[in-house]
């Protein structure tokens, strides 16, 4: 991990260590840069250096972690964690704002951090290029104050949730589909946490992501907006943050609704990781997939995707394609026996897939997705095979 600053100090915010760049006072500097902030009376001089001893963290630099890193350095935040491990194409220019052309092929980290520290070089960036994992997340995530979720997948969301429940963090929800976009402040003040709006996850074919629906790009810079805001509402301790509360945006219409709903009383909270971790599911990288099968594990390979991405690449050896909406109605198609390893574009479609089939209760094998997926598999094992 990457910080930046000129100036640091110890203290504390919600019981954390934070690191951040302000002496006791703030300097002649800070006041001009934070002008607007210190005239307001629910921030003033204190409030600024709330949020400058403050600590969040972003996990994804994409559409939702752009606008959100962005007005989170603008606003003074001393100390923001990046968590990516994506690099940037051009197909993310279209909403993924804090990233620019000459980005491409960059790290995500790498690119935000530059681009807020140009904005901002009044704080601590830390730069952290990997996937949130059941394995990091506790100790990524126990040194911040607050999270704002910028993932687009069901697994990294009851991720940050248990994660956040067990430590006892505030986040904030958000999501994006096509013209809809949704918030929510959960785990704040031990309010209701992600699992009591969401017990579960939904099947593969009700939850596609932005690759597949397509999302207007303007509808993340609102959402990401608005995640700020409640990260930063939090940490000054003003106003009222949407805990219990789920805002949903329709950006057709440009109407704004605010849906309630409360603890779960019935649901056991998270103490483990482990404890939802399914048996029968795991993940493997692209480098050890490779390795295993040159020594003669033969795992049936399953892609996906769909047939215009087949055409425009495959991993060799692939056994079926099957389209991840299709799934649930053709599980007669996959071995019952054995290990069957699920890959797509980028690791997500083939992550809800690995665990819909091992939550059929179908099949005796251990279910792998593939991380990162054909991606992954270009950078790290075949540079021929085309990435998109």
């Amino acid at each position: 991990m990457v910080g930046r600053a000129r100036l640091r100090t110890e203290g504390t915010l919600i019981g954390l260590p934070f690191t951040t760049t302000m002496s006791r006072h703030l300097s002649p500097e800070q006041r001009e840069r934070y002008a607007r902030h210190l005239v307001l009376p629910d921030v003033g001089s204190e409030g600024q250096e709330k949020l400058l001893k403050s600590s969040v963290l972003v996990v994804g630099a994409g559409g939702l972690g752009s606008p959100a890193l962005m007005y989170l350095a603008a606003a003074g935040v001393g100390r923001i964690g990046i968590v990516d491990n994506d690099k940037v194409s051009s197909s993310n220019l279209q909403r993924q704002i804090i990233h620019s052309t000459s980005s491409i092929g960059s790290a995500k980290v790498k690119s935000a951090s530059n681009r807020i520290s140009e904005l901002n070089p009044d704080i601590v960036i830390e730069e952290i290029e990997e996937k949130l994992t059941s394995e990091n997340s506790i100790e990524i995530i126990s040194k911040y104050d607050v999270v704002i979720d910028g993932t687009d997948n069901f697994e990294s969301r009851y991720l940050i949730g248990d994660s956040c429940e067990i430590l006892g963090k505030p986040w904030i929800f958000g999501s994006i589909h096509r013209f809809e976009g949704q918030v929510s402040s959960f785990n704040f003040k031990d309010g209701p946490n992600y699992r009591d709006l969401f017990p579960s996850p939904p099947p593969p074919e009700l939850a596609p992501n932005c690759s597949e629906a397509g999302v207007l790009g303007i509808l993340p810079g609102i959402v990401g907006t608005i995640q700020a805001t409640e990260a930063i509402k939090i940490i000054l301790g003003i106003g009222n943050c949407l805990s219990g509360e789920l805002l949903v945006i329709d950006a057709l219409t440009m109407d704004f609704r605010k849906l309630e709903f409360s603890l779960n009383a019935d649901r056991e909270k998270v103490t483990s990781l482990s404890e939802k971790q399914e048996k029968g599911f795991s993940e493997i990288g692209a480098k050890e997939f490779a390795e295993r099968r040159n020594k003669g594990w033969a795992p049936f390979l399953l892609d996906v995707r769909r047939s215009h991405e087949e055409q425009i690449s495959s991993i060799e050896g692939t056994d079926s394609r099957i389209m991840h909406l299709e799934i649930p109605s053709r599980l007669e198609e996959l071995p019952s026996q054995g290990d069957i390893v699920v890959y797509c574009r980028s690791g997500q479609r083939s992550d809800a897939v690995a665990r819909f089939i091992v939550d059929s209760g179908l099949f005796n094998g251990m279910i792998y997705n593939l991380l990162g997926g054909i991606n992954a598999w270009s950078d790290e094992v075949d540079p021929n095979v085309v990435k998109y």
